[in-house]
């Protein structure tokens, strides 16, 4: 299976980066071939400029997208695999304005003119995850609504195959993680990706 893994992250040498290569060593171990996209290091600008708002809604072909390159990758990919650290309880701004900026009509969705019904372009992605590490408890993401994983889990999912399978793995309390802690974590991230 072809897997887009989204990473972002700013700091290259970070527990998140260590993450990132667990996650691509262990999706190559199990047979599938990885597409790393590295939104910092390609130095993706997440602001939408006026211009492309304006035309935002009627856009109705990938190649009126900002970033075909990325569109053609997205397209490409049977599996998504997004990597990222949880901060305020969701996703970094960077990987926001990815969703923003790639995700629009006529390359992830087509919203009717009657009714406003939305269909999917993106129904060959059978597989969705997310590898997060998060600040605060589990209970405490729970209480505030965890906007982070309900962005991807239940947004993102909407326009991919309904029968796709997912998985959410997070590494909470990560402020005041330890080294067991952190290589528990790996560990799990091995193992769950070696189920993909």
């Amino acid at each position: 299976m072809k897997v887009l893994v989204v990473y972002c992250h700013p700091v290259p040498d970070s527990f998140c980066a260590s993450v990132k290569n667990v996650t691509v060593e262990a999706l190559q171990k199990g047979g599938h071939e990885v597409d790393l996209l590295d939104l910092y290091a390609e130095n993706f600008n997440p602001v939408m400029p006026e211009h492309e708002r304006r035309i935002y809604n009627s856009m109705t072909k990938p190649e009126e997208c900002a970033y075909p390159e990325h569109v053609k990758r997205l397209m490409a990919a049977e599996g998504l695999v997004f990597v990222y650290p949880t901060w305020w309880y969701g996703m970094p701004a960077m990987l926001k304005g990815w969703l923003d900026r790639v995700w629009t009509p006529g390359v992830a969705f087509n919203i009717s003119t009657e009714g406003g019904v939305i269909t999917s372009n993106l129904r060959h992605i059978k597989r969705l995850g997310v590898v997060t590490m998060c600040g605060a408890p589990m209970w405490w993401s729970y209480v505030v609504g965890h906007p982070g994983k309900r962005t991807i889990l239940r947004g993102v999912r909407q326009l991919i195959n309904m029968k796709a399978k997912s998985f959410f793995l997070a590494h909470y309390l990560m402020d005041v993680s330890t080294d067991q802690s952190r290589a528990a974590y790996l560990d799990k991230v091995r193992a769950r990706l070696a189920k993909l």
